[in-house]
């Protein structure tokens, strides 16, 4: 990193894939990037490919490691979405079995995410799509509002949305 005659910190492009593998992303959008004349190249990245352990490790760490409030991260994600749909309902089951189907693939945190995701849209009124492909076929997404469309009420399969 350098300096500029204020002190200001100037990254360079291996300065930022640094920051980038090592989970800084919340500096990215407060940093000023050298300007040089040459083209911009893409810096070796082996160097950063021989320091992860596997694909699947990599990928586990980083998808555990959701930025989003602590009130979200803390939630109980699948008490919340059975408070949306009572026991007496007859959607009940549906809404249980869906939720075993997003424990077993370990995506419970991917609902939390949604929940603040869509939360975060009402909140400052931004408008999302009716809902696309396969996730429409999900009743728990639909409860949590991530789409408007009832997957009971066309008998879609939820089960389309895990392939």
């Amino acid at each position: 990193m350098l300096k500029d005659k204020h002190g200001t910190l100037i990254y360079q492009e291996q300065d930022i894939f640094e920051l980038l593998y090592r989970g800084k992303i919340d500096l990215l959008d407060k940093i000023i990037v050298e300007q040089t004349a040459e083209t911009l190249q893409i810096p070796n990245l082996n160097f950063y490919q021989d320091n992860l352990e596997s694909l699947e490790i990599f990928d586990n760490n980083r998808t555990s490691k959701w930025f989003i409030p602590e009130e979200y991260k803390s939630i109980d994600i699948e008490h919340y979405v059975l408070k949306l749909c009572p026991p007496w309902d007859p959607d009940y089951t549906r809404v249980q079995e869906e939720l075993l189907e997003f424990e077993k693939r370990n995506m419970l945190d991917l609902l939390k995410w949604l929940k603040y995701f869509i939360d975060t849209a009402r909140k400052n009124n931004v408008l999302w799509g009716v809902g696309r492909g396969s996730s429409v076929s999900s009743y728990v997404l639909y409860l949590i509002g991530v789409h408007k469309i009832n997957s009971l009420k066309y008998n879609l399969d939820y089960k389309e949305f895990f392939r």
